[in-house]
């Protein structure tokens, strides 16, 4: 049984995150749940070049260092993703599901004008049937989603020969970007939070 990463005990938790419930039957992050909150931490960090620094003033802006106290420890949590080019083999706990959970939101949050004007963008194009590298930003989004992805991912994984497409990892990356502005909104937290543990829970 592989060593879980540590984790503080549940009362030292913020507040905010306490009160994401644990999902019965569940005592570490579900694999899916891995993959799905580092893809959109990966969409955050093509939308916004500086948004890895964000995401670590928002750690510190929600004291949660006490779970994720530098960037080697991000870096390896990030890295339970199993389709990463270099995977841990480790557990995730839930306290650290809950706190990139936490960045993921707050991190949208202060994205949110741009991802909502991606998106109209988007709409209008595929509207006039036009691509949506036609637009430069949305364009330069996709190129970075993609050089990204392939750089970080592990193609040869069979769930992800899918992705060698461009087409597919255009249409990934657009989906990631509704999902965070989702994410932006009332209830962002919760809602992310449930649809993490959706078909996992017994």
């Amino acid at each position: 049984m592989p060593e879980t990463i540590e984790s503080p005990e549940v009362e030292l938790l913020p507040p905010m995150l306490a009160a994401l419930p644990d999902p019965q039957g569940v005592s570490v992050c579900p694999r899916r749940a891995r993959w799905q909150l580092d893809l959109l931490l990966l969409a955050l960090e093509c939308v916004d070049l500086n948004a890895p620094e964000l995401m670590f003033q928002v750690l510190r802006d929600l004291q949660l260092q006490v779970m994720i106290p530098n960037r080697v420890v991000f870096w390896q949590i990030r890295c339970t993703n199993p389709f990463r080019q270099i995977t841990q083999r480790t557990p995730l706990p839930l306290a650290e599901t809950k706190a990139l959970t936490a960045v993921v939101v707050q991190v949208a949050r202060r994205q949110t004008a741009i991802l909502r004007h991606l998106l109209l963008v988007l709409d209008q194009l595929q509207a006039q049937n036009l691509p949506p590298e036609t637009y430069a930003p949305l364009a330069e989004y996709l190129d970075r989603f993609r050089r990204h992805f392939r750089k970080r991912m592990n193609l040869q994984r069979s769930g992800l020969f899918l992705y060698k497409n461009n087409q597919a990892l255009n249409e990934l990356g657009l989906k990631l970007l509704a999902q965070l502005l989702l994410c932006a909104g009332t209830k962002g937290m919760e809602r992310l939070w449930l649809s993490l543990f959706d078909g996992e829970v017994s």
